[in-house]
């Protein structure tokens, strides 16, 4: 039925209808010629310009060295990385301010915002890892050092900007995974449920703590952990302010894969990165407008998530990637796509 037939029809019904073509019309928005995902698939990639001060970018799949100095600079406090050879087309954002337990400052997160606005304009990018350099620690939440100095007028909007970043990472159009090999708490728990898959070391701790402060999780954990985990036991982790481990958070489907942790400390990376090579092969079109039918569908009744899937299906059709696929099957042959 047309938008405009559905808005006519008379009745709670209609209005009902009328409320599901303007979600998919707004849906189909991004995706029509010219269509543009969440960081949109046809910009450009970041100039060298971009890796600006504030943020320090690194290439190779080597593991980065870690720095446990109370004097790294704020330029190294996040490191990004585009990986190399087999690995190309996974970037990974490693937070490495060990002097405050990898905590949220102003700085930190401006930084985070500079790489994830570069990052979801990059058809280069197929995965993004968020992990930590730091042993023992993912994120400890906000740098409660500098909170403490803040004015009451400076913190609501610098919990915004927190939440307005995490959001950011929530809405990148491709595949995320966080590697908690270490402690994540509050706003570091929050940084991990934006992400679309969490992975985490059996002796990984992470909850939302908030309330312990006599406040609440401001970065989205109100709204994600129920939705990963349920109301009711979401609920109860927030009003105890309870602490799980790898194990705990495991059987209560907050992460998706629970690893003992090896020597080097960073069990949980070396399998998000095993999972980010298992998304390498697909069709990169594909993917994106997957995750955005799925984060999309999950928000509405079933019926319009299935007019959104199919509205994302239909933009699978015309590309080069769909018919390389099909040849590639023929001739039974690795497909080569091109995110095209």
């Amino acid at each position: 039925m047309a938008a405009a037939a559905v808005a006519a029809a008379p009745g709670t019904l209609g209005t009902l209808q009328a409320g599901r073509a303007r979600w998919v019309a707004a849906c189909c928005a991004r995706l029509r010629p010219g269509w543009r995902l969440p960081g949109s698939l046809t910009g450009p990639r970041a100039a060298p310009a971009i890796w600006a001060r504030g943020w320090a970018p690194a290439v190779g799949g080597s593991a980065p060295r870690r720095g446990y100095s109370s004097e790294v600079k704020t330029e190294d406090e996040l490191r990004v990385r585009y990986l190399e050879e087999e690995n190309r087309g996974i970037v990974v954002l490693g937070i490495n301010r060990a002097y405050a337990k990898n905590s949220f400052s102003k700085n930190l997160i401006k930084m985070l915002s500079k790489a994830v606005d570069a990052l979801k304009s990059d058809k280069k990018v197929r995965t993004i890892i968020v992990r930590s350099e730091v042993p023992g620690i993912f994120c400890a939440g906000a740098d409660l050092k500098e909170r403490v100095k803040m004015n009451p007028s400076e913190v609501g909007p610098f919990v915004s900007k927190i939440r307005a970043v995490i959001n950011e990472i929530a809405n990148l159009p491709v595949p995320t995974i966080a590697a908690i090999d270490g402690l994540a708490l509050g706003g570091g728990l929050e940084l991990a449920l934006a992400c679309d898959i969490r992975v985490a070391a059996s002796s990984a701790k992470m909850g939302l703590v908030e309330t312990k402060l006599a406040i609440i999780p401001g970065g989205g954990g109100t709204q994600r952990l129920p939705r990963a985990i349920g109301m009711s036991l979401a609920k109860e982790l927030i009003f105890s302010a309870r602490v799980l481990d790898g194990q705990e958070a495991k059987a209560v489907g907050l992460i998706s894969h629970v690893l003992e942790q090896n020597q080097e400390g960073d069990a949980a990376y070396r399998k998000a990165l095993d999972l980010a090579r298992e998304f390498l092969p697909q069709g990169p079109v594909a993917m994106r407008v997957a995750k955005l039918a799925i984060n999309q569908g999950m928000e509405v009744d079933l019926v319009t998530g299935l007019a959104i899937e199919e509205a994302c299906y239909a933009q699978t059709i015309p590309t080069k990637d769909r018919l390389e696929g099909l040849l590639a099957f023929k001739e039974k042959r690795s497909p080569r796509y091109k995110g095209e």
